[in-house]
C-alpha cells in the first residue's frame, strides 16, 4: 500500500467519523444542546475552559512560527551566536502570571458553580403542614433497569421518568447490585448510584427545550457496569407541570386492570404464573426495594421503549419475551420464567400492551 493510499483511506475515515459524530447535536440526547439550568452552567464553564485552552494554544504556535521564521539560521550565519536573553525577569514574570490569571478565571466560576449545583438543602424543605415543598424522585438503577420512586406521592415506576418543566427536580440516587452512573445528557452531567450511600442531586427541564426535544429526553448509564452497560438506557417525559399533575393523581389512583379481551386476559393468567413475583403492575407498589426485583410495569402500555431500547410495539415485546438474552446479554430475567409457547408469548404480550392508567 502505497503513501498515497494511506492518505485517503485515513481522509476518507476521518470524513466519516466526522458524518457520524455530528448525530451527537440531537436535542434529546447531547450535552452540547443544555436544557436546562444545571445543563447550561456546566455548558457555559466547558466553553469557558475550551476557550483559554484554544486561546492558549494559539499564543504558543504563533510564538513557535515566529521563532522558526525570524530567528532560523540563514545562510553566512554558521559561526554567528545569536544573541542570548536566559535570566530576563521580564519574561519570567510574564509566563509566571499568565497561568496563575488563566487558573484564576477557570477556577472562581468552576467553585461557585459546583457549590450552587450540589446544594440540596431544598429538597428537606417543608411547608406549615409538614409537606415537602419540592419535588423528589428516587432512583435505584439495577443490572440493566431503572426503578423511578416518588416517595411523597407514594408510586413507582421504571424505565419511564416523568418530570415537569421548569422546576427543579430533587435526585436520591443509590443502586441495588453494582455501581452504575444516572446521566441524562441534555439535562446536566452524570453522578454515580452506589449500593453503600445515596448521592443527591437535582436537574432542570427548560419547556422551550423540550418541546423541541418532542417532550422526550435519553437517559443513559454513564459507568461500565457489565455487558449490557450500553443498552442500559431510560427515558425522560418532561411534560408542562398540569400534565404532571394529571399523571400524578392518575397514577395515584389507578386501578388493577382487567382485561376484556379474550387474548389479553389469558395473557393476565399466564402473568400471575410466571411474573408476578417479580414485576408489579399497579404504580401503588407497597414492597420494600428488596423484593422490587424486576422493573414496575404499571403503565407498560404508555411508555416510550420496550427493556429501554426497542420500539414500542406488540411484536418488539414478543421478540424480547421470546430470547430477552439476545438484546440485553446477562440480564437478569432470561430463564426466570421457563419456556413459553408461541401463543402463550402472544397472550402475554397482548396483556402487557393493555397494562394503562391513562387513557
Amino acid at each position: 500500500m502505497n503513501t498515497r493510499q494511506t492518505k485517503w483511506r485515513l481522509f476518507t475515515l476521518f470524513a466519516m467519523l466526522t458524518l457520524v459524530l455530528s448525530g451527537c447535536g440531537e436535542p434529546f440526547l447531547s450535552a452540547l444542546t443544555p436544557a436546562g439550568e444545571v445543563a447550561k452552567t456546566q455548558f457555559d464553564l466547558m466553553v469557558l475552559s475550551t476557550s483559554i485552552m484554544v486561546a492558549v494554544i494559539l499564543v504558543v504556535v504563533i510564538i513557535y512560527v515566529i521563532a522558526i521564521v525570524r530567528f532560523r539560521r540563514k545562510k553566512g550565519d554558521e559561526n554567528k551566536i545569536p544573541k542570548q536573553v536566559e535570566g530576563s525577569h521580564t519574561l519570567e514574570i510574564i509566563w509566571t502570571t499568565i497561568p496563575i490569571i488563566l487558573l484564576l478565571i477557570l477556577a472562581v466560576p468552576t467553585v461557585a458553580a459546583t457549590f450552587k449545583l450540589a446544594d440540596t438543602k431544598a429538597m428537606d424543605k417543608k411547608d406549615a403542614d409538614g409537606n415537602r415543598e419540592a419535588l423528589v424522585v428516587n432512583v435505584r438503577a439495577s443490572l440493566y433497569w431503572w426503578e423511578f420512586e416518588y416517595p411523597d406521592q407514594k408510586i413507582v415506576t421504571s424505565q419511564d421518568l416523568v418530570v415537569p418543566t421548569d422546576q427543579k427536580v430533587y435526585f436520591n440516587l443509590k443502586a441495588s447490585d453494582v455501581k452504575h452512573s444516572f446521566w441524562i445528557p441534555a439535562a446536566g452531567g452524570k453522578m454515580d448510584t452506589n449500593v453503600d450511600n445515596v448521592n443527591t442531586f437535582y436537574l432542570t427541564f427548560d419547556a422551550d427545550k423540550a418541546k423541541e426535544a418532542g417532550n422526550l429526553f435519553y437517559g443513559k448509564c454513564a459507568e461500565l457496569c457489565g455487558p449490557s452497560h450500553a443498552l442500559m438506557d431510560f427515558k425522560v417525559k418532561a411534560i408542562p407541570q398540569d400534565e404532571f399533575d394529571t399523571w400524578l393523581n392518575d397514577m395515584k389512583t389507578a386501578k388493577e386492570v382487567k382485561p376484556t379481551d379474550s387474548q389479553a386476559a389469558q395473557g393476565k393468567e399466564i402473568f400471575d404464573q410466571k411474573c408476578l413475583s417479580c414485576h408489579a403492575v399497579s404504580p401503588q407498589d407497597g414492597r420494600p426495594e428488596a423484593a422490587r426485583t424486576a422493573p414496575n410495569l404499571a403503565n407498560f402500555a404508555e411508555r416510550s421503549r420496550v427493556a429501554g431500547i426497542l420500539e414500542h410495539n406488540e411484536e418488539q415485546v414478543k421478540n424480547w419475551i421470546r430470547d430477552p438474552e439476545k438484546y440485553k446479554p446477562a440480564n437478569k430475567m432470561t430463564g426466570t420464567y421457563g419456556q413459553l409457547t408461541e401463543t402463550e408469548i402472544d397472550q402475554l404480550a397482548a396483556y402487557l400492551m393493555s397494562l394503562k392508567v391513562q387513557d
